[in-house]
Formats: structure tokens, C-alpha cells, sequence
């Protein structure tokens, strides 16, 4: 394979050589991976360089997802590099994380030779077949002379329009072969450009509905998020400005402050009653930046059936999918919520200020519910209460606190009770729901932030999915705290396993489960347990104290359920408060009165 005559500016390097090139100019400075036959060209180019910081994680799903935390709360690209084969398939369920979630990940992949790929060689895996449906988009480098545009490109597409997961797929001999280095280019993407600026007739006309609205609510998702820490500013600024109330989707969460009286907490499957009722009994949506998921919208034919809909997105296949909606703005959420407080500032037809006083009032009565109410009596401890002290005294520290998850009733109690204030401080697995997700997320949030306390909030079944990843945290010195809330069940399955399978755990119990404590010593970190509800706030001030890596055993009550709960398959209006509460099915009619 020739390459073209050099001209002014170009290099000659080796394929390796190109890749780190690249990867430094487009601002990479920490890649997580693990080493293999196919990528060890990489790593030596990588040992004799100190630009690019590599983080040797345990496994390559951890890797991918390492990299989500790192890009999630940064808003930078996380970078992935793994090898061949099982390498490449490992970072599988990562990829579709991330591809769920939007988040903007390049992964890069070893191959066999190019003369060897469909011989089935050792560890060869059909990568980029095999990551198509996983990715936003994927490539095999089989042309030296173009593996430096393919890296610039692979960077635009993963950060642009909505993020995602790209794959490069490196076969050996290009990585060992010599070519030139390009940089990259200044002018737009001759194929690829989303739409990112509002059409500006649609923006007039979801300001005519929201102002003429009776019942309005304000609905956002992880495109606020994704746009920057400016669009979240943006959102806070139009909520206020217009008096609505506000919700979040499970991937929303810190894009409007909690602490907001505007704010009604998250909605969807575990939301909050207030804010379920609202999206089902309000007469004007504005969804911006959230793709209307089953885990929000319930029973489709029922969700808000009342109500004119406005969905912004800058992906405009989320418009229409799940949802008919009544004005379609496609554009990034920060332009799209500028141009809506622009727009509604210059517009002078008056808002409905009588009705939305009188839909407060409404509002005001579903708070007074108290749906997230729980009570910390004896010894036991309740996992809420955990949750919420864990909160207040992160809090009292004053600290950048940085919460990850694993995936079950400990994600959704996180999310009811861990008020998040800021942008990009709650990295959780939306989409897939991938159990192991948090532990080495947390790793690539304490790698971005060094100075912040990042805790995974876990489950004692899910942090066994990824607990290999220990071994990281020591050999990097990284004091990620890991809080267990431990009730030695796969809590989520249980709690359905009750509510709707009559009570047949069947393999639900999480049978011979470790000692959290001598686990936590045996990977060079330190220990902690909570066996009643004494113990609490001194292991939580303790674990907070230590600048090592600590697991912390929360031993919560067995038997919690999390609720509120919409069941699968019912409607905003059909969701369970809880036993025991009074009134504990509840819903609203379309004109918003409520049913009890």
C-alpha cells in the first residue's frame, strides 16, 4: 500500500503513531483499555509518549464505561481502547449503554491483519458487524492514508447532533504500517450536519401555546444535559421566568436545580405523584431534550391524552416516534431554550397568570400527599433514609459530590432522594439498565474530577458485576466510595416478584454473598459496615473521611419496596403510593381533579 507524495505539512508516521496523533489533537487525554495481541503496537506507542494518560482497567466492559463517567461529567469524548475478539465483543453491552444514553464514546478496536479478516484467525470477531446496531456509527480502517480523517471524523461524529458511541476498528498491519498524518479539517462535514438552530416559526408557535396554556409543565431529559452546563442555565432562567413547573426524566436529573420550588421531582415509572399527575392532567407539554421512553410515558394510549404536545430534540427520529406531538422544533436544547426565552420576552400576548395560580393550587394538593414519605423507626435501617442522609451530609461537607449507580431499587431511591443542584453530577444507566454500570463509571468520574467525592450508589447484585474493577481503583489510588444498600436480594426483581408474580421469588435472593468488608481490605481499600440505624451517619462521615477506595455495607430492611410506582404497562394515573398509605392507587381526570 503506497502513500500519496507527502506535501507541506503532512508527516510520515507509523499507523500508531497516527492514532495517538490524532487523538492529542482532538484534545484526548486520558484513555481507558485493556492490552492485547492486536492493539500492542498502540501500547507501544503509547509507553513512549507522556501525553495521553492510559488507565488499565480490568475488563473491557468496565473500560466502556469507565469512559461514559469520564465523558458524562465532563461533556468531553471518553476513549476506549481494547483488542480483538473477546476484547472487542466484551465492550459489547458498553457501547449500547452508551448508545442509549447519548454519550459521546470512541472505542477502538484491534483486528488481525487485513489479509486475515474472514479466515477466522485467532481472535478475530466481525467488529464492525457485530457493533452496527451498538453504535452510532462504526468504521474498519483497511487504507492507511485515510486513518487520520477517519479518527478526526469518528470525533465529530460522536460529539455532534445527538452523541454516541463510534467504533474504529484497527486491523495490525495498518497499525504497524507507515503513512501520512493529516490534521483535521477546519471546514464542516461535506455529509454530516445536524440541524442544531431552531426554526423559528415553530419556536413562535410553542410560545402561542404555552402562553395561552391553563395546566402547563415543562418536561426535560438528558439533551439538556448533553448540550452543556449553558442549556441547563438556560432552563432554570425560562422556568422561572414563566412561572411553570418543571420535571426531569431519570437522565435529566441536575439540569434544573431540586431545591427549585418549580420543581416537581423526576416522573416516569418511580416518579413522584406530583409530577406524574401533572404530565396527565396538563393541557401544554414542552418536552425538550427527552425521547418519551416507556419508563415515562406508561400506557401510551393513555399518556397525557389532553394535552398539545411541543418536543424539541436535535435527533429528529425521536420526533413523532413514541409519541404524536403537536409541535415538532428539532435543534440542540441550549439554542432551543435561548430561543424560547428570547421569543417569549418579545411576544406580547399576555400568559394565563389566573389558571396556572389555580394549577399551582392543584399541585400544591398532590405535594401535600408526601408520596416519598417514609418513616426511620428502630434499628432497621430503611433504605430511603440512607439515601437521604447520605445526602445531607455529603452536603454538609461542601464538597463537588459526583453520584454514580448501578442499576435497581438503590438507582431509583438515588434518584428520589439525592437532590442534585448542578449539571452533570448524576451518571446513571437510563436506557439498558445495565447492572455493573456504576463502579467503574465512578472510576472515570474520580479520574476527570480528582479533587471531588464521587460515590456509586449500589446494590449488593449489582456491584458483583463489575467488582474486578477494585483493583483499578487501587493500582490508580482513586477513593471512589462504594455505598451498598445491602438487602441481599436482586432488590427490583423481588419487589415485581411481589406485586405481580404473587409473591414467587424465584432466584431473586442473592445467595452466598461476600463479606463486603474483608472484600474491600483484600483489594487494598478500606472497609465499612452499617448494621442498624446507629451506625449510620458515623460509617457515611467515615467513608467520607477516608482518601482511600471504601466499600461501605449498608444493611437495609429486606423487605422495602420502592414506590411511588407506576406498574408495567398502566397509565400516570394508576401509579401504587405504597402500601399502607392511604389511598394507595391514586389518579386524575383529564381536567385535572383528583381521583382517589
Amino acid at each position: 500500500m503506497s502513500a500519496p507524495p507527502q506535501t507541506a505539512g503532512t508527516r510520515t508516521m507509523t499507523g500508531a503513531e497516527i492514532v495517538l496523533q490524532a487523538l492529542k489533537d482532538n484534545g484526548v487525554e486520558v484513555i481507558f483499555g485493556y492490552p492485547g495481541g492486536a492493539v500492542l503496537p498502540l501500547y507501544d506507542a503509547l509507553f513512549q509518549q507522556n501525553a495521553i494518560r492510559h488507565i488499565l482497567v480490568r475488563h473491557e466492559q468496565a473500560a466502556v464505561h469507565a469512559a461514559e463517567g469520564y465523558a458524562r461529567s465532563t461533556g468531553r469524548v471518553g476513549v476506549v481502547l481494547v483488542t480483538s475478539g473477546p476484547g472487542a465483543t466484551n465492550a459489547v453491552t458498553g457501547l449500547v449503554d452508551a448508545l442509549m444514553d447519548s454519550i459521546p464514546v470512541i472505542c477502538l478496536t484491534g483486528q488481525v491483519p487485513t489479509h486475515l479478516i474472514g479466515n477466522d484467525a485467532f481472535q478475530e470477531a466481525d467488529t464492525t458487524g457485530i457493533t452496527r446496531p451498538a453504535t452510532k456509527h462504526n468504521y474498519l480502517v483497511k487504507d492507511i492514508n485515510r486513518l487520520a480523517e477517519t479518527v478526526h471524523e469518528a470525533f465529530y461524529v460522536a460529539k455532534s447532533g445527538r452523541p454516541g458511541p463510534v467504533v474504529i476498528d484497527l486491523p495490525k498491519d495498518i497499525l504497524i504500517g507507515k503513512g501520512p498524518y493529516a490534521e483535521a479539517p477546519s471546514a464542516p462535514h461535506r455529509s454530516y450536519r445536524p440541524q442544531t438552530e431552531p426554526d423559528p416559526q415553530a419556536i413562535r408557535e410553542a410560545v402561542r401555546l404555552l402562553k395561552r396554556a391553563k395546566r402547563p409543565v415543562i418536561y426535560t431529559g438528558g439533551g439538556v444535559i448533553n448540550s452543556g452546563p449553558e442549556a441547563s442555565r438556560l432552563l432554570t432562567e425560562f422556568v422561572r421566568l414563566t412561572g411553570m413547573p418543571c420535571t426531569n426524566t431519570l437522565m435529566g436529573l441536575g439540569a434544573f436545580p431540586a431545591s427549585d420550588p418549580h420543581f416537581l421531582g423526576m416522573l416516569g415509572m418511580h416518579g413522584t405523584y406530583e409530577a406524574n399527575l401533572a404530565m396527565h392532567g396538563c393541557d401544554v407539554m414542552l418536552a425538550v431534550g427527552a425521547r418519551f421512553d416507556d419508563r415515562v410515558t406508561g400506557r401510551l394510549n393513555a399518556f397525557s391524552p389532553g394535552s398539545r404536545k411541543i418536543h424539541a430534540d436535535i435527533d429528529p427520529s425521536s420526533i413523532n416516534k413514541n409519541v404524536k406531538v403537536d409541535v415538532a422544533i428539532v435543534g440542540d436544547a441550549g439554542r432551543v431554550l435561548a430561543a424560547l426565552l428570547e421569543c417569549w420576552r418579545q411576544d406580547e400576548a399576555p400568559q394565563d397568570r389566573a389558571a396556572l395560580a389555580a394549577w399551582w393550587r392543584q399541585i400544591d394538593e398532590w405535594r401535600a400527599r408526601q408520596c416519598l414519605r417514609y418513616e426511620q423507626v428502630g434499628k432497621i435501617i430503611k433504605p430511603q433514609h440512607a439515601v437521604r442522609r447520605l445526602f445531607e451530609i455529603t452536603r454538609e461537607t461542601g464538597r463537588d459530590t459526583f453520584i454514580t449507580t448501578e442499576v435497581g431499587q438503590h438507582q431509583m431511591w438515588a434518584a428520589q432522594y439525592f437532590g442534585f443542584e448542578r449539571p452533570n453530577r448524576w451518571m446513571t444507566s437510563g436506557g439498558l439498565g445495565t447492572m455493573g454500570y456504576g463502579l467503574p463509571a465512578a472510576m472515570g468520574v474520580q479520574i476527570a474530577h480528582p479533587e471531588a467525592l464521587v460515590i456509586d450508589i449500589a446494590g449488593e447484585a449489582s456491584i458483583l458485576m463489575n467488582i474486578q474493577e477494585m483493583s483499578t481503583l487501587a493500582q490508580y489510588r482513586l477513593p471512589v466510595k462504594v455505598f451498598i444498600l445491602n438487602n441481599e436480594y436482586m432488590g427490583m426483581v423481588r419487589q415485581w416478584q411481589e406485586l405481580l408474580h404473587g409473591g414467587r421469588y424465584s432466584e431473586s435472593y442473592s445467595a452466598a454473598l461476600p463479606d463486603f468488608v474483608k472484600l474491600a481490605e483484600s483489594f487494598h481499600g478500606v472497609g465499612l459496615r452499617a448494621e442498624t440505624a446507629d451506625d449510620l451517619d458515623r460509617v457515611i462521615r467515615e467513608m467520607i473521611a477516608v482518601d482511600r477506595p471504601v466499600i461501605a455495607d449498608i444493611v437495609v430492611d429486606q423487605k422495602e419496596n420502592c414506590f411511588p410506582m407506576i406498574p408495567s404497562g398502566a397509565a400516570h394515573n394508576e401509579m401504587i403510593l405504597g402500601v399502607g398509605q392511604e389511598g394507595s392507587v391514586a389518579g386524575v381526570t383529564d381536567e385535572g381533579k383528583v381521583l382517589v
